[in-house]
């Protein structure tokens, strides 16, 4: 596996701050991505800690959630499918 869950969840907090329930659901949802294998199928290369975190730092201002949200929602412009993947709810 590409994703390293702890580290991601660590990464996540220290560069978007936020709390634990929302880096947790992140990095849930990024290890289902990467265990689906749709991103390596549409892009071309696996899903890795460091490609979530620079896609986030890319995203407008908010908690890992929103970032995550609008970066799956621009996957989903570009290659659709990605739907599944959005976060709705967590525990704070």
């Amino acid at each position: 596996m590409f994703i390293d869950p702890g580290r991601l969840e660590d990464r996540l907090r220290e560069e978007f701050g936020g709390t634990m329930g929302q880096s947790r659901v992140v990095v849930r949802q990024a290890v289902d991505l990467a265990d689906a294998g749709k991103y390596e199928s549409d892009v071309g290369t696996a899903l890795t800690n460091e490609i979530v975190l620079e896609e986030l730092a890319d995203a407008p201002e908010g908690t890992p959630p929103e970032r995550w949200n609008w970066w799956i929602g621009s996957l989903e412009l570009a290659y659709g499918g990605y739907g599944r993947f959005d976060i709705r709810q967590y525990r704070k």
